[in-house]
């Protein structure tokens, strides 16, 4: 029995450091980033750490964290949505864990983002180079959720460990905001405009097209076949937002290439962890039954 007790005293004096040191620095694979406005009301970022917790069996306290500020908000946005925001009103928040590879999984608070559905946020995020990892997105109060796809990135940047060159950056926050504009103005459910911006943009990718001219073509193709009727200025719209994905593309290499690394050693390890830690626990559940 003492050999038993000292054998598992040891692995966890061993792990303990390897776990600490994958969970504590930027591209551990787990991160969550908090709307400034947020983080500085207890009784907000409470509630936001809670539903954290109900979609999650990891401990918050292992990911990385960081505020994101207004400043930053509108670097991103303000050329493309013209909109700008004060440091009072950046509230969403986003939870990114790459241990998660079945592809993406993109969790939205439904009752507290009112325009931006996970399969919007998740189109947008290829644009990036992103078609992994489990996302979650939420916010003290209602918000549209486009300002959100800011935290989502910067989350992103974290977990990995390597920054989203800018223009891709933008490119998706054109991409996500062209998204919610469309959706309005036809009045066709958001995730079927999603869905008509990722099939142009894997055509796209297909023939190697950053032509808006060539994508617009493929828009109206696709929309004609998805039964959304766009005006001419509509589909000319999305074409450019396309396009400028697909210029984005070649500056991402570093970015998705420690992407699919980090992605690959946070599944390990959570893997490792997790196999220890019921190990652990039944040895615990079996001396318990003896007492």
């Amino acid at each position: 029995m003492k050999k038993l007790l000292l054998a598992i005293i040891v692995t966890i004096i061993v792990l303990s450091p390897v776990y600490s040191a994958s969970t504590n620095s930027w591209g551990s694979g787990f991160a969550i980033t908090y709307g400034e406005t947020t983080y500085n009301n207890p009784s907000y970022k409470n509630s936001v750490v809670n539903y954290f917790e109900s979609h999650t069996n990891r401990n918050l306290d292992e990911a990385n964290t960081e505020v994101i500020t207004a400043m930053e908000v509108n670097k991103v946005s303000k050329d493309i949505t013209g909109r700008t925001y004060p440091s009072n009103q950046i509230f969403s928040c986003a939870m990114v864990d790459l241990s998660y590879t079945q592809g993406i999984k993109v969790v939205v608070d439904e009752s507290k983002i009112t325009v931006v559905t996970s399969k919007m946020y998740a189109t947008a995020l290829k644009s990036t180079g992103i078609e992994s990892g489990y996302v979650v997105v939420t916010s003290p109060v209602s918000a549209t959720g486009e300002s959100a796809l800011t935290g989502v990135m910067k989350s992103y940047e974290i977990a990995v460990g390597t920054p989203i060159p800018e223009n891709a950056k933008k490119a998706a926050t054109d991409e996500l905001y062209t998204q919610s504009q469309i959706a309005e103005q036809t009045g066709q459910d958001p995730n079927k405009i999603a869905d008509l911006f990722d099939q142009v943009k894997q055509e796209a990718q297909k023939q190697n097209l950053d032509d808006p001219a060539q994508i617009k073509e493929i828009v109206i193709n696709i929309a004609a076949t998805l039964n959304i009727n766009l005006t001419n200025e509509q589909a000319q719209q999305i074409a450019n937002a396309v396009a400028n994905s697909q210029k984005a593309q070649d500056s991402l290499t570093d970015f998705k290439n420690r992407l699919e690394s980090v992605t690959q050693q946070a599944s390990e390890s959570q893997g490792i962890i997790n196999q220890i830690m019921n190990y652990l626990q039944g040895f615990i559940d079996y001396i318990m039954s003896f007492i």
